[in-house]
């Protein structure tokens, strides 16, 4: 077992790191930049070389050698956003020990506001571009990719520098209205997300088509515009019930939307699930605690994020990537409720 040596400076240098850790300072470097293929054994002795002298990289200096600023940009929609926030946790995740540092910034769901976004990212330099979904074509990031890696989530794209990981939101979408005609309902309303959203789109469609193929009709009265966020839940359901609409169960287009659609049947005295049932759509942090827990449908959000992250440095080092496979699954709890 490789002693550590304990009588270091604070400025500690790569050749004692790789002095104390037993190997090469080549070897340190790679494994610093993420290039080495090493032992576990030899990995760990250098990680705790790392931590025992407290070595801190020279990010300049890596910068200088391997022309590489060590900075990811990431272009999000919202970074207030609870479902942005779960993928901006996993890019986090995928860049500890990497040395690359994020560089965030949104785009608000605007075409023109996201390519300029993306230009200022490339000003900057830096090494690639992690985009969240959003209004830009598929088209205008394999634009972009030509002069910079990029992994896009929410797109399908096939060119030699861009990556797309795209969840199937129509599937999302039966899947959701299905429990709730399993379990019984026949007549569901549907809060829809923003029609400029291609993931709002497809999930009403998913939802139309679920009603009809068990034969149910489809009513555009029982659809009603919202906005992904809790005041466009909450203002939904009072437009719902003001319009005398019948329904025993309310699917919800984001578990946001849910959270303020839920708000607004407490504050009319209405129960869920005992009056009305509620689903969601995203399977987000809160909905594990909210009143009752959310049946909702699991977007492995996180996982996304990291994935995009990792594929990203992959491309940048010029290595192959494949397009990772994640899929949705249904999380009953509480919010849903059997009827005759």
């Amino acid at each position: 077992m490789t002693k550590i040596m304990t009588d270091y400076s604070p400025t500690a240098t790569v050749h004692e790191v790789a002095r104390a850790a037993g190997v090469s300072p080549a070897t340190v470097s790679r494994i610093l930049n993420g290039s080495a293929r090493v032992s576990d054994a030899k990995r760990r002795a250098v990680e705790q070389a790392i931590a025992q002298l407290n070595y801190k990289p020279n990010l300049l200096a890596q910068s200088l050698k391997s022309g590489r600023a060590m900075t990811i940009g990431i272009l999000t929609q919202d970074v207030v956003s609870p479902f942005f926030t779960e993928s901006l946790r996993g890019i986090e995740s995928a860049l500890i020990g990497t040395g690359y540092a994020p560089l965030i910034v949104s785009g608000h769901w605007q075409q023109d506001e996201e390519s300029d976004r993306v230009e200022l990212l490339i000003a900057r330099r830096v090494d690639g571009i992690v985009i969240l979904s959003g209004s830009l074509s598929e088209a205008q990031i394999t634009t972009f990719a030509q002069r910079i890696p990029i992994v896009a989530t929410g797109h399908r794209l096939a060119a030699r520098r861009a990556l797309g990981i795209k969840f199937d939101q129509y599937n999302g979408a039966r899947l959701a209205t299905q429990h709730l005609i399993e379990m019984g309902h026949r007549r569901i309303a549907f809060i829809a997300g923003p029609v400029e959203h291609e993931d709002a789109r497809v999930r009403l469609e998913g939802y139309r088509d679920a009603l009809m193929n068990e034969r149910i009709a489809y009513e555009p009265d029982m659809v009603v515009q919202g906005n992904f966020l809790e005041s466009g839940g909450m203002l939904a359901v009072n437009q719902l019930l003001e319009s005398r609409q019948q329904f025993t169960a309310i699917f919800a287009a984001n578990d946001q939307s849910a959270y303020g659609a839920r708000l607004a049947l407490y504050r009319r005295g209405i129960r869920v699930p005992e009056d009305i049932s509620i689903i969601g759509f995203d399977d987000l942090p809160a909905s594990s605690y909210a009143t009752p827990p959310l049946t909702t449908v699991r977007q492995p959000v996180y996982e996304a994020g990291l994935m995009a992250a990792q594929s990203l440095l992959q491309l940048i080092r010029g290595e192959p990537v494949d397009s990772p496979d994640l899929t949705l699954e249904l999380i009953v709890r509480e919010s849903v409720r059997r009827i005759n």
